[in-house]
């Protein structure tokens, strides 16, 4: 514990990632230069504190598929130390090689490198600047990307995936042909990644279409330089690892205890879990079907109990005959992960408060005091304007239409905010934003409008979208779940009928007496909704109205004067009629009359409840491998947000569904079932008529954007699709100069008799490299190089300039050709670029 101690003392709690390797037992840092490099003989240690409001630490711990028992008990042994040392307040989570979780690959963006060997064997991970390299890496995955060395063979090729020969100095992407857009892009991404992190941004990157060899003759001359002559036929796709499209609805629950003096597991609960079946003084494992196991430690359990919970953990795998991959995350009371919360049906944490004048009284008896809200804490906060559902101050302009025989047909205004059980409408809110139009469709669904209905109301959604070029964002809308922005549209006026229609000239049968419920404190959050005219339909903490030949007005004990004032409002709306205003436990006779009969209703006193606070989580909706997957994207931002797929984001009480300008039409048809299903399988038992809400990528509004950290709303303008980039890869010709230089696989500065250790892998290939580069040289001897061209040697870089001039100018100062070479495009180009694109360049290319 010593050693850990000295080791731990290190350790820096500011936000970012910190990795270790086990080599000869002890905790070895691995440099900042080599994170995203995985020797698969040996187990590392991974340390993430997150950048939030509040800073959430997680431990990673990496198991190598050829590492040994003993390095793998060291690592889980420093691994509970180390949570130990940081005051159990961390949740751990157990890596295997290739079944990464979401969380592990999201701090990787540029993708995973599995190397051959340890640390053990020699090798050491990271030498920046250094050429002598040959490698071949098996690059696999669309939104998280693992790159593994695979033997510098034709053998090892196949159609569907995309290979990086690297050889120092150039980087050759060949692209199987059956291989996808996203898969390209993300490939050109890794081989950027390894160029600016471990070459010092002076690596060449070429690209050959499988499909289209002929094409890239040159840079098919340097593979075959190395590869030999391609005499066999490529192997046919291998297909992806397919995600777990449906989600493991049978959650359970299990009790773990060492009272007995040995280890004891108990079932105690299946899904939909609630958060009192967890005991303080205990630990529980909770089974997602073997998918994963999650490990939760009372605070008042035993430091034995908390000790051993992660070896417990793969005992039970064991014991239940689970895969060896299975997932394993470990947590402390008060320090649960988002996904553990997410499987519970409530969660409550401890000094919780409401939110902005929240009221949540669904299916429950609950009191919130209610805050005024206020609509320019949107624009300052837009996480706050996510959590409220709010894009604006609801002072727009509304249009409603209803369906009637299968057609739109405009609703007359004076009777605007009455919807009817019966009818479907379409409601468009137009609102600025930056001086621009942008728009919300609305689509009601009356509980007893028919099918054919509800289908019309979809299809001319479509219709009213078409006509504003798919500008609209458009969100389902179930009775009785209507979003806080709809309330608040129709001031006060909203009227929901339980059954009947609004059309003109139809009589809707007389019901006898009607009840309405109503609830809100001001125009903003104020509905009136009929419910069944029963006296257990009565709720202590709200108004009613009911109306029969004479007009009651209830009041319940526990509503506010706010609420009384809009009970009272609304009425007026109701009824032109006298009201008889009725006080709770004061009600005369003929009040109990017109309800059938004095019944027992919700009069418990109000407690303080608020929607569980659920992290959001993102979702990539693709068919890009051939049939429809979700995969969870962990620790999103707005940079994971994929234009050619459809992107589910659940907010809990709202689920977006986001859609790329490139995602295809099997993908959006999809995503909507897809996102229905998602609901219904929930282990949470999640309510199913939470909004679908479809939003169009650049037409996002800030309920969406809120929920990403320094959303750029200018980003789509910028981005660059793998088109584009990979035109920017220069010319072939440049590569091939480059590969005839005679220094190619010289270390600079280092001379070429130190054998090279860097990310690349063994240290034993610098003999091959060069016979490997001789062989290039005499295949290109006779190619001239083109006038003009110059070496990346030659290029000045940063710090060769000259000293007084402006920082952030010192792009001026290169050539023409010196500028291109660097930032990877045209002076015109890049002026073309938004600025934080070209900032972003410019600090890859060192010029910040």
């Amino acid at each position: 514990m010593t050693e850990a101690q000295d080791v731990f003392k290190n350790i820096q709690r500011k936000p970012g990632l910190q990795i270790w390797t086990i080599n000869k037992m002890k905790m070895v840092p691995v440099p900042e230069q080599a994170f995203g490099n995985f020797f698969e003989g040996d187990c590392y240690i991974i340390l993430y504190v997150s950048n939030g409001t509040t800073q959430s630490t997680d431990i990673h711990y990496w198991i190598g598929n050829t590492s040994s028992q003993d390095e793998q008990g060291a690592a889980a042994i420093y691994v509970t130390q180390l949570d130990e040392y940081l005051d159990g307040s961390p949740v751990q989570y157990r890596e295997v090689q290739a079944f990464e979780s979401a969380k592990f690959k999201s701090y990787f963006k540029s993708g995973l490198i599995y190397k051959k060997g340890g640390v053990g064997s020699g090798f050491t991970h990271v030498e920046t600047n250094t050429y002598n390299i040959q490698r071949l890496l098996h690059v696999k995955g669309t939104k998280h990307v693992t790159a593994r060395e695979v033997e510098v063979s034709w053998s090892s090729f196949n159609l569907g995936d995309i290979f990086l020969l690297d050889l120092g100095k150039a980087i050759i992407q060949w692209n199987g042909p059956q291989s996808n857009r996203q898969e390209k892009l993300k490939a050109v991404l890794l081989a950027q990644d390894i160029r600016d992190r471990e070459r010092g941004g002076r690596a060449q990157i070429g690209v050959i279409e499988g499909g289209q060899e002929e094409a890239s003759a040159d840079l098919m001359k340097i593979m075959k330089s190395v590869l030999g002559q391609r005499t066999v036929n490529l192997k046919e796709a291998i297909p992806d690892d397919k995600p777990d499209q449906n989600q493991t609805s049978i959650v359970k629950l299990y009790h773990v205890s060492d009272a007995s003096g040995q280890l004891l597991v108990q079932e105690v609960a299946a899904s939909p879990l609630t958060q009192d079946l967890l005991c303080s003084s205990d630990c529980y494992f909770l089974d997602q079907g073997g998918n994963s196991i999650m490990v939760w430690k009372g605070k008042g359990a035993s430091d034995e109990e908390r000790r051993s919970a992660l070896s417990r953990a793969v005992g039970f795998i064991k014991a239940k005959k689970y895969p060896s991959n299975t997932k394993v995350e470990v947590m402390s009371e008060g320090g649960e992960s988002a996904m553990f919360k997410h499987l519970f049906k409530s969660w409550k944490e401890k000094g919780q408060t409401q939110g902005l004048g929240k009221i949540h009284t669904v299916g429950k008896i609950a009191k919130v005091d209610q805050v005024k809200f206020d609509v320019m804490e949107l624009h300052a906060q837009p996480k706050l304007a996510a959590q409220e559902r709010m894009v604006d101050d609801a002072s727009g302009h509304v249009q409603i239409w209803r369906i009637e025989n299968l057609e739109l047909k405009e609703v007359d205004r004076s009777t605007y905010g009455q919807f009817y059980g019966g009818d479907c409408y379409l409601v468009l809110y137009t609102y600025s934003r930056a001086n621009k139009p942008q728009y919300i469709l609305y689509m009601w669904q009356g509980r007893h409008a028919t099918q054919d209905e509800v289908t019309a109301c979809a299809y001319q959604a479509v219709n009213v979208d078409n006509k504003y070029n798919g500008a609209p964002t458009q969100v389902r809308v179930v009775m009785g779940k209507e979003p806080r922005h709809f309330l608040a549209i129709f001031k006060g006026r909203l009227i929901i009928f339980e059954g009947g229609t609004g059309r003109p000239g139809v009589v809707n049968p007389d019901p006898g007496a009607r009840l309405f419920q109503v609830r809100g404190t001001h125009e903003m959050n104020t509905k009136a909704t009929e419910v069944p005219a029963r006296a257990s339909s009565l709720n202590t903490n709200d108004v009613f109205l009911l109306k029969t030949q004479t007009v009651f007005l209830w009041f319940g004990k526990g509503c506010s004067g706010d609420e009384r004032e809009m009970g009272k409002a609304v009425a007026d709306l109701l009824s032109e009629q006298d009201k008889q205003n009725v006080m709770e436990g004061q009600e005369p006779a003929a009040f109990w009359v017109a309800l059938g009969g004095k019944a027992p209703y919700a009069s418990d006193k109000r407690l303080e409840k608020e929607v569980a606070p659920h992290d959001p989580r993102l979702f990539e909706c693709s068919n890009q491998t051939g049939r429809f997957l979700m995969t969870e994207v962990s620790d999103f931002s707005q940079d994971d947000l994929d234009e050619d797929d459809v992107m589910l984001l659940d907010t809990w009480e709202e689920i977006f569904l986001w859609i790329g300008n490139s995602a295809n039409q099997y993908e959006i048809q999809e995503s909507y079932s897809s996102a229905v299903d998602y609901l219904k399988t929930h282990p949470a038992g999640r309510d199913t008529g939470t909004p679908i809400t479809t939003v169009k990528q650049g037409y996002e509004p800030p309920t969406f954007t809120g929920w990403f950290n320094a959303w750029d709303a200018h980003k789509w303008s910028g981005g660059l699709s793998y088109e584009e980039m990979k035109s920017k890869m220069g010319d072939i010709s440049q590569i091939t100069v480059n590969l005839n230089n005679t220094d190619l696989n010289k270390k600079t500065g280092g001379g070429a008799g130190t054998s090279y250790s860097a990310p690349g892998g063994p240290g034993n290939i610098r003999s091959h490299n060069q016979r490997m580069s001789s062989s290039i040289s005499n295949a290109h001897a006779d190619e001239a190089k083109p006038s003009g061209m110059q070496n990346s040697e030659q290029v000045q870089t940063p710090n060769q300039l000259r000293q007084g001039e402006d920082p952030g100018k010192r792009e001026d100062l290169l050539t023409d050709a010196e500028f291109e070479n660097l930032l990877g495009c045209s002076r015109d180009n890049f002026q073309r670029l938004p600025k934080w694109r070209q900032n972003d360049l410019k600090k890859k290319a060192g010029l910040f």
